[in-house]
Parts: C-alpha cells; structure tokens; sequence
C-alpha cells in the first residue's frame, strides 16, 4: 500500500484538470473540422445535381415571363355615414320642417286694480300653427279665452296682432288671423290623417312650454278614441292620448307625424303637478279639419241638432218625479214642426219650480228621457252635446229614450243649428 503527503495528492490532481482540458479542446476542434468537410461534400452534390437538370430541361422552357402580380381588389367604400341616427335625423327633418310654422300666442285681458278700476292684464300663453299663407293660425279656444288682445309671434321674433274668424267650445278649436306683409312668406303645416293612427306610432310635438319658444318633444301614440270632459258641459271625444311631454304653454300646438304632418292638436295633460306626467291628449285633425272648414266659412261650426229644450236628470228631478232613473236628458219641451216633434219625440205636460228659491226656472215632467243617441250612453248634458259634435244638419241619429218606465228607439232627423254670419266663402 502506496502512501502519499498532501502535496503529492494536490500536484496529481492539478495535473489531471490540465490534461482533461486539453484531451476535451482537441475533441471539439476534430468534430468542427469534420461538419464543415461533411457540408462542402453536400453543397457540391446538390450543385451538381442542378447542374445535371438544368442541361435536362430545354432552354425555352427555362425562360419564364413574369406574371403579373395580382393586384388586391379595391372596393369603393360609401361615403362616411352620418353622426346622427336614423331616429335623429327624422326628428331633425321633422323639426326644420315644421318648427317656423309653430307661433307663440299670449294674450291680455281686463281686469280690476285695488280701487275697482279696469285695467289690461297679461292673461294666458299658448302655441299655435300656421295653416295657411295667408296668416292663419289654428289653435286652443282655453288659449284666447276672455282675450281682449291676441299677439301673434313668429320664429323670426316679429310679432302681429292676432284676431279670432272663429271658435267652437265643443271641440276646443279656435281659427285666429294676422297679416303679415306682402313680402314675408309664411311656412305652414299640412293636415294629415289621424283616423290611419296607430297606438305605437312614433308622434312629435312643438310648442312653447313655459315660454320657451318651439320647443320639440317626442314619444307615441299611447291611445285612441278618448273620451275626455274638458269642463262641465264639454267632453272633447275621440281624442289622441300621447306619452310626448306636453306642458303648459303647449296647448294649441302641433302633433305631428313622422312626414312633418299634423296628425292632432295639443289640448290638455292630466296631472297632479300641473306638469307633464306622461299623460297628454290631443284632438285629433279629423275632427279639426271639419271644424275649421266651418269656422273660415261661416265663423262657427254647423252642427245637426234636436231643437228640444233639454234639462240634465238628478236624483231630486227623479225622486219628485216618482222615476226610476235618475241620469240621462229630460225633455222638457220640444219645438214646435221640428223634426224633433215629427220624428217623435214628447215633452214634459207638468210645470214645476226647479232651482234656487232666488233664481228659479219652469221645467216640464212627463216627457221623455234620452238615455243614448247611436249607442253613445248619454248621462249628463256633457254626453249629450258630445253625442252630436260630429253629426251635420239632416243627418240621422237612433235616440233611446225611457217613456212610461220602457225604452224606445226613435228615428230623429236632426235639424240645422243658425248660423250667426253669412256665408264667407273663406276655404283652406
């Protein structure tokens, strides 16, 4: 057994580092050398390979044009579309279509200072449009009401005095007139056809809510053929219930169409705040069409009447009376070779004291009661005059009435209203 000292063990092992450093570098320089030998031998293999083939393939054949590059299909795009919407742009066209037509009424009215003396006061403000070039407007009758001075104002800011052809409390419908001078050219709003409405239909509305002059707000139609009391003799029939926001200073403004046409009048809102609750009503232009031809002709509306001298039925009038109904219309008497009388219609033959111990009035029991006219329920006088707001002198109305404790059905020919005025030829 060999021993050994520590420097003799230290020296074999340096020596043996060295001479595996250079045993491994004379290894790694052998193998390049040999890679590099094996890809020459290749590239002079495959040079003489294509050599070999190109001398296979005619010349004419190695000749290749150039084909043309296929270029990308270019495609016209369509000019860039519009930064409004589809619904936008219709409410935009609507708008400038319509809106320098729309006018501002205010009014003033006579009132009483502290030391009772008359003096002019600013009344009611509302909206109208212009119907004709001529300068006339259509409107609210609750807008004029006890006006003793109409102004008219444009868009441009110019304002007329305005004054009234006609109204006709029945339908809330007013026709004012101004003249513009000769130079200045109105723009108008057609009529279109409220009876082709539907609920969902997309309405527009342009006002002056608050005196803010022309003012547009949209939505739709939320319902059709309302009956609705405007006041206590008065209910406005088949009006057009909209969600579009209607304030006041809106009423007697446009409701309009998508096509710029209008389509109803703005007239009223219910709501607790006085503000719009989403619940507006227009008359539609069906019934304001008829009215206004009237109105520009004979200064009010022609109406088919019954010339009877109607009372409104109450539990006092039933219980005296011993009836057992207590709504509908009392007759109290009819007139004289009406059609009322020919058709068959009875009056009252007991005269009674009916009213205030102050202030009475001689009424007739016994005739008949009109309890519907053409399947219209007829309950108060309300109903009543509603029942005939669209029926025309001559015309033929079915009136249910209770005689002797049974309803009848009678066949009445309605007479013709007087008109106060002659004829005016004035036509839209």
């Amino acid at each position: 057994m060999n021993l050994y000292t520590r420097h003799q063990l230290f020296k074999t092992a340096f020596f043996s580092i060295i001479a595996g450093a250079l045993a491994a570098t004379l290894a790694i320089v052998f193998v390049s050398k040999k890679t590099n030998s094996n890809k020459e031998q290749i590239t002079e293999t495959l040079t003489e390979a294509a050599e070999v083939k190109a001398q296979e393939i005619p010349e004419e054949e190695t000749s290749v044009e150039s084909a043309p590059v296929e270029q990308p299909k270019v495609t016209k795009t369509a000019a860039a579309s519009s930064q409004y919407t589809q619904d936008e742009e219709q409410n935009i066209y609507v708008y400038e279509k319509c809106n320098e037509a729309v006018v501002n009424i205010t009014t003033q009215v006579m009132g009483i200072n502290w030391f009772l003396e008359p003096v002019v006061q600013d009344g009611g403000s509302g909206s109208g449009s212009i119907i004709d070039k001529r300068g006339y407007v259509v409107t609210n009758v609750h807008v004029i009401s006890k006006a003793n001075k109409i102004s008219i104002s444009l868009w441009d800011g110019t304002s007329y005095e305005g004054r009234v052809i006609g109204q006709d409390v029945e339908s809330d419908i007013a026709v004012l007139k101004f003249d513009p001078p000769e130079n200045v050219q109105l723009k108008t709003i057609d009529f279109g056809d409220s009876k082709a409405l539907k609920v969902g239909q997309k309405v527009i509305a342009i006002g002056n809510p608050f005196a803010l002059e022309r003012t547009m707000t949209t939505g739709i139609i939320s319902g059709l053929g309302r009956p609705i009391q405007e006041s206590k003799n008065v209910i406005i029939r088949n009006m057009i219930q909209t969600d579009a926001a209607i304030n006041p200073g809106n009423s007697g403004g446009p409701l309009l169409d998508t096509r710029g046409k209008m389509v109803g009048i703005n007239t009223m809102i219910i709501s607790n705040s006085g503000s719009s609750a989403g619940i507006g009503f227009a008359v539609p232009v069906s019934t304001a069409r008829r009215v206004v031809n009237d109105l520009l002709k004979y200064g009010k509306v022609r109406r088919g009447t019954m010339n009877i001298y109607p009372v409104q039925m109450t539990s006092n009038i039933a219980s005296y009376a011993g009836l057992s109904i207590n709504y509908g219309i009392l007759i109290s008497q009819v007139e004289s070779g009406s059609n009322a009388e020919k058709g068959g219609l009875r009056g009252g033959t007991k005269a009674v004291q009916y009213g205030s111990r102050f202030n009475p009035t001689t009424i007739y029991l016994g005739g008949d009661i009109i309890t519907a006219i053409d399947n219209i329920d007829v309950r108060t006088y309300a109903d009543y005059t509603s029942a005939l707001e669209s029926k025309r002198p001559n015309d033929t109305v079915t009136v249910t009435v209770m005689r002797d404790g049974e309803f009848k059905k009678l066949k009445i020919q309605l007479d013709g209203a007087d008109v106060d005025s002659t004829d005016r030829g004035t036509q839209l």
